[in-house]
């Protein structure tokens, strides 16, 4: 059967213009899909291939499975790590003490994050020597304080003690509604946070956290 020609360049046009797909042209003119497909083939349809189907939820869910079981394997092969090496780490001076250190004061809801913060300089050292040493990744740090301290001066003081770029050091004001007159202002540094965005070492670190929280367990029953 033959067609006008303006209902051919309508069906072109609802392709190029409107991306229908051919589907949606054939049941607008109710034309067969296969003259439809002869009129139309020639045209590209970006927007096909973005349009959601059963087919292509089922695909998305499936990469969205695999991808969680392939990180989860990674951080678990981490984990394995952590356990196998922690023995001759603790050998090393201070580590047990990073470990214990993180234990109390390190963010922990974040699997994917190492950072303790503290205000203590010397606890900040310590901090800043293991993640320097054991990440793979940059670190960076956050220093928060109060609006009455001149944050240049921290900076200053924090880059220096831990010899790093003070252009590393991100800003994360703390608003102060008494001021410090009057009072006593323990964190007269600031707090500091070492951050390191490592997945692989935050796993060891889980397991270098069991291991010590288990051998306290261990101490506890045998008396010690």
């Amino acid at each position: 059967m033959a067609y006008p020609a303006y209902i051919r360049e309508k069906a072109r046009k609802l392709r190029s213009e409107r991306k229908m797909s051919l589907d949606e042209i054939t049941q607008c003119l109710a034309i067969p899909k296969t003259t439809v497909y002869y009129w139309i083939q020639d045209l590209p349809d970006p927007e096909i291939k973005y349009r959601d189907t059963p087919a292509r939820a089922r695909a998305r869910a499936k990469g969205a499975r695999l991808n969680t079981e392939r990180h989860q394997a990674l951080r678990d092969a981490a984990y394995r790590r952590g356990s196998e090496e922690y023995p001759s780490l603790c050998v090393e001076p201070t580590f047990r003490d990073f470990v214990c250190m993180y234990i109390g004061e390190g963010f922990k809801k974040n699997r994917n994050r190492v950072a303790p913060g503290n205000s203590d300089p010397k606890v900040v050292r310590l901090a800043d020597y293991w993640i320097r040493r054991l990440s793979k990744n940059p670190v960076k740090y956050q220093l928060q304080y109060h609006a009455d301290q001149d944050p240049h001066h921290l900076v200053a003081f924090w880059s220096f003690g831990l010899d790093v770029d003070p252009r590393l050091i991100s800003f994360q004001r703390k608003s102060n509604s008494g001021k410090l007159s009057g009072c006593t202002w323990r964190c007269k540094h600031g707090v500091l946070t070492v951050c390191a965005n490592d997945t692989e070492l935050r796993a060891r670190l889980q397991a270098w956290m069991d291991c010590t929280q288990e051998a306290w367990l261990d101490s506890v029953l045998a008396g010690v």
